[in-house]
């Protein structure tokens, strides 16, 4: 009776809350409505664009705002100039740093990916920021593209389930998220005219699902369109994508953003889907023209079409609808918090994301953990080790409060041991779109690490990637898949002269390892934030148990990547043209589909403990379509270490009309477990997400018949697995 009495509570409650929110939400809309009445024409258009380089006008005589954006899906940018892209040179825009977006994937964590959201925006509001621009979900398809180190990875299912707890997180501070870049910009050569060319399925199936998780899940108030084009026209201003999909399918109410420069024309910008334009006339990067912002295409020429009728009243106020809605959510509201910055909070956040994204690739005879207890004598190479990674990269550089370098956390971790340090090789100076070539002799560098390795117990050699030009960085792709600087043959000289050697990778790419037979540990870093060092020495010392899984597929070659292995008119394109020919096979359905073994596979990731699967079931075994799977299964630490697994539920459809990848992720479950604790791990999927895309009809559908479920350790380890029917 009891239960019966709460039960009816409970609902009348959640019926309540509804009902505050549709009687809020209809305030909201009719003051937005009053508002509308009382803007001249002028000042409608004026808000439809930027009115410097990070900020769009209100409008003073009503008591309008402005509306304030900043990049920073890993932090908050330092404050840039008003009408150039200069720092304005601020003392007090400091912030904390958090991991790449690579980093927070590869955690698997969905908890730790809204304590992330919360604690960027947070810093967002606390500098008085209404758009956070990120975060990005663009899909990993070849490891060559510049900015993958911002996305989520190659699989739409972990990116959509990642990206909703993170905007949540932003928009609780009463800041908007800006998911970006809507879509298709999977690649930085070319990307502002580049026109891509992929079949319905691939779009629908691979590339969309995170924006629409992002919208109709996690509600999110604003996206960012992308340079790119999409069957001629460019995205942001697309129609099939913008009006048809994003605005019409998705019943998105939110505000569209250009990208940077990434309008072209007045008409389609009106009529399109683009709610405010920024960045034209610089070129979406660095040239200026002065007091341009009259010159947008939503500026004056949209007035004068506006003024003659040509375009209806209607679009304007629809756009204007939209960014008061924004305004109201943020600027405006009444209940909006003050938000904090660089408080201990956001650097216990920062550190545990990064310890938790770090992924142990390889560990021969136990190299790692490394004992911080005993003496020895420890040789930390490489440029990696003292380099910041916070400054360039793109539009994603920051200004930390502090960084602390892997060098320095080993340091302080490590305090019995005697720590060398050799650089090795030198990459130069960051710059935006150059590369300045380094000035020291390498050579000598080399030398130098060789005699240093010589004269230690250990040898950690921290290399990779970075946030240079032609690396991990907006505005152009990396022009190799080795690793630059001469590192692998660095690599070889190092082990030749000190066989106990491990390898701490910072980078947000695969990267090709010749050298991997040779070393016996590996580390994937990433890049991870103010508190990389402390991250990293909490791995390595044992302190923390990785438990991070790759969000990508390691190729072997850059010829087993998919895109990479039809040619260049699929990447990079001709210049003018590019064609997806792997269609939906992206990442590890590809290796899979194709037979070819990867690297190191998606959602690989070794532990310093050891976890067995047992005991599979289900809640039936044969269900319909509109009904939801409970898949059951144990989980146990043998090992003699607490440690965390990610459990990982692909689908597979054995027999259907049409070509499906060998196996799909559909579901996964982060499980920590003291030494020789088992715990009953339950999933669920529904079964309406085994759906393909149908082109010919343009709708999703779920074929009769059975399906296997594979519970895996990685994309390429099965662990358990079961067959159910689908009526």
């Amino acid at each position: 009776m009891r239960k019966s009495v709460l039960i009816i509570l409970l609902a009348f409650a959640s019926q309540l809350v509804s009902a505050q929110y549709l009687q809020t939400n209809q305030d909201m809309e009719k003051k937005i409505e009053q508002i509308i009445e009382q803007l001249t024409l002028k000042e409608k258009v004026a808000m439809c664009h930027a009115q410097s380089k990070f900020s769009s006008p209100g409008v003073p005589r009503l008591g309008i705002p402005e509306i304030w954006m900043s990049d920073g899906p890993h932090g908050v940018r330092g404050e840039i100039n008003w009408d150039n892209w200069g720092y304005a040179g601020w003392t007090n825009d400091s912030i904390t740093a958090f991991p790449a977006l690579t980093a927070m994937a590869a955690s698997f964590n969905p908890e730790l990916a809204h304590e992330y959201g919360f604690s960027v925006g947070e810093e967002a509001r606390y500098r008085k920021k209404d758009i956070l621009l990120g975060p990005g979900v663009n899909i990993y398809r070849t490891p060559l593209n510049g900015r993958n180190f911002e996305y989520m990875g190659e699989d739409p299912f972990l990116a959509s389930t990642m990206v909703v707890p993170y905007i949540k997180g932003v928009q609780e501070n009463g800041v908007s998220a800006c998911v970006k870049h809507y879509a298709l910009n999977n690649q930085e050569e070319w990307r502002g005219h580049i026109d891509v060319h992929v079949d319905d399925r691939a779009l629908h199936e691979i590339y969309l699902p995170a924006f629409k998780a992002a919208v109709e899940e996690g509600g999110v108030w604003s996206l960012m369109g992308a340079y790119n084009k999409y069957n001629g026209q460019h995205t942001t201003t697309n129609k099939v994508l913008m009006n048809d999909i994003l605005k019409g399918d998705w019943n998105f109410d939110g505000v569209v953003v250009s990208d940077w420069g990434s309008a072209h024309d007045t008409d389609e910008s009106a009529l399109n889907g683009l709610d405010i334009e920024m960045g034209s006339w610089t070129n979406g990067l660095t040239a200026s023209k002065d007091f341009a912002y009259d010159d947008y295409y939503l500026a004056n020429a949209f007035y004068e079409k506006l003024k003659s009728g040509e375009i209806d009243e209607s679009v304007v106020n629809d756009k204007v609808r939209r960014i008061l809605r924004l305004m109201f959510r943020t600027t405006m509201s009444e209940n909006r918090p003050h938000g904090c910055m660089n408080n201990q909070e956001h650097h216990d956040v920062a550190r545990k994301i990064a310890a938790e994204g770090i992924v142990l690739l390889k560990n021969d005879k136990n190299f790692f953990p490394i004992d911080p207890e005993k003496p020895m004598t420890i040789a930390v190479i490489g440029e990696n080790a003292t380099k910041s990674m916070t400054i360039g990269g793109g539009s994603s550089e920051l200004k930390a409060q502090y960084e602390i370098s892997p060098l320095e956390g080993i340091q302080k971790r490590f305090t019995k041991a005697t720590i060398l340090h050799s650089l090795g090789y030198t990459s130069g100076p960051s710059a935006y779109g150059k590369v300045i070539s380094p000035t020291e002799n390498q050579d000598s560098l080399r030398l130098a690490a060789i005699e240093t390795a010589q004269k230690a117990d250990i040898v950690l050699f921290v290399g990779g990637l970075n946030k240079n030009h032609h690396q991990d960085c907006e505005g152009g792709d990396r022009l190799s898949f080795d690793l630059p600087f001469n590192q692998d043959a660095l690599l070889h000289d190092i082990v030749s002269a000190n066989p106990n050697v491990g390898v701490i990778l910072v980078s947000g790419n695969a990267v090709a390892m010749p050298w991997l037979k040779d070393i016996k540990g590996l580390l994937q870093a990433w890049y991870l934030g103010s508190d990389a060092g402390y991250a990293l020495a909490d791995v390595i010392s044992g302190d923390v148990n990785p438990s991070g899984k790759l969000p990508f597929s390691f190729p072997v070659k850059l010829e087993d990547n998919a895109a990479h292995s039809f040619g260049e008119l699929s990447y990079p394109g001709d210049s003018i043209n590019q064609y997806y020919k792997e269609g939906i096979l992206v990442g590890y359905r590809w290796f899979d589909t194709k037979k070819i073994k990867p690297l190191f596979p998606f959602g690989y990731g070794l532990s310093y403990t050891n976890f067995e699967y047992s005991d599979l079931k289900t809640n039936k075994t044969s269900y319909g379509k509109d009904e939801t799977i409970e898949i059951s299964f144990t989980l146990k630490n043998t090992g003699k270490l607490a440690g965390a697994e990610v459990a990982q539920l692909y689908v597979s459809d054995p027999k259907c009309s049409v070509m499906r990848p060998t196996k799909e992720l559909k579901g996964f479950g982060k499980v920590s477990l003291q030494p020789g604790e088992s715990q009953e791990v339950t999933l669920t999927v529904p079964v309406s997400s085994f759906a393909y895309y149908a082109e010919d009809g343009k709708d999703w559908v779920v074929e009769a018949g059975d399906f296997i479920l594979q519970i895996n350790s990685s994309s390429a380890q099965n662990e358990l697995k079961q067959t159910i029917k689908v009526e």
